[in-house]
């Protein structure tokens, strides 16, 4: 391992050397700042699904919280208005990072957000996790550029796309860096690396730090979050609020608590999403020792069964 900075943030394999602006000893003790921090917390919510899972195999059922009916039920809050970036999102391109041509044509496709998605759509390798880090860094700068075997050029055309990026979701570790000798949570080394290399910028240039939060299963989740980007923020200095997560049901627990999400990310809230694969592969898992779940061939699985319609219904009218 090699070690770059303090004695108790290593990145394995010379990965700090091989990208030295991504891991710069600021950006590194961020990092390991945002695990000390937080390792524990995620510890607990990873438990608690998991007791959560087992207790519905078990003969358990979803239901909505009796705990939290008072979010449900009042009529009065809300979370801000989305920034102007964030306004108008009929047509979002979602691809992954670590090419820089893919980056440059997705930014220069004048689509009004481009999903940089550093989850489903990446091989999350080392090699790619980090090219993507670099990528984006340089294309919220303004300076990204490539060139292609045969010579072609290509560069930004200076739109306004804004970005969102999706980082990997909590039950996942980066292997490659352990802080205090454990494995890091790989959505803080997502979160955190980004947010340190652009998120000032990205405001500057009347943007801001967007995120889509995956995997969430319940709203102690979108607490978590919540209270890592008010650290996040605190850490560098910048108003809270600045960070706007949009949030992917595609867990059917979620789907109970969709009031309670928005409510638990308050001010950092820009929306809800359907994500309709992994919201189908949860209801397998989940009723997997139930006959009566048994679903049909996955090309008849439709947004127009009415379970799925259901879903997608009480998302708009939570929205």
């Amino acid at each position: 391992m090699a070690k770059t900075t303090r004695a108790t943030c290593f990145i394995e394999s010379d990965g700090a050397e091989l990208f030295p602006d991504v891991w710069s000893v600021e950006a590194t003790d961020f990092i390991a700042a945002l695990d000390r921090e937080f390792s524990q917390p995620r510890q607990h919510i990873l438990h608690y699904r998991k007791e959560c899972s087992g207790h519905r195999l078990n003969g358990g059922h979803f239901e909505f919280l009796a705990s939290t009916a008072g979010i449900r039920n009042d009529p009065d809050w809300r979370v801000p208005a989305p920034p102007q970036d964030l306004i108008d999102r009929r047509v979002e391109i979602a691809s992954p990072a670590e090419n820089r041509k893919v980056v440059i044509n997705a930014l220069n496709a004048r689509a009004q957000v481009w999903v940089a998605d550093l989850e489903d759509a990446m091989s999350p390798t080392w090699h790619n996790a980090m090219a993507s880090q670099r990528n984006l860094r340089e294309a919220v700068m303004g300076d990204i550029a490539y060139l292609d075997p045969r010579g072609k050029h290509y560069r930004l055309e200076g739109g306004t796309t804004a970005i969102i990026v999706r980082p990997r979701g909590w039950h996942l570790p980066e292997r490659h860096v352990t802080v205090d000798g454990q494995a890091a949570s790989a959505s803080l080394v997502d979160f955190g690396l980004y947010f340190f290399h652009c998120a000032r910028r990205q405001l500057a240039r009347g943007s801001g730090p967007y995120f889509y939060l995956p995997k969430l299963e319940n709203h102690l989740e979108a607490k978590l979050w919540n209270d890592v980007f008010e650290f996040a923020q605190d850490w560098m200095g910048i108003p809270r609020g600045s960070i706007r997560a949009t949030v992917l049901i595609e867990h059917i627990g979620a789907a109970y608590e969709m009031d309670e999400i928005l409510h638990a990310l308050g001010p950092h809230a820009a929306g809800l999403t359907a994500g309709r694969w992994d919201y189908l592969f949860s209801i397998a898992k989940e009723f997997r020792n139930r006959p009566d779940f048994v679903l049909p061939d996955r090309a008849e699985l439709t947004m127009g069964l009415p379970f799925m319609r259901a879903y997608t219904e009480l998302l708009v009218r939570t929205c």
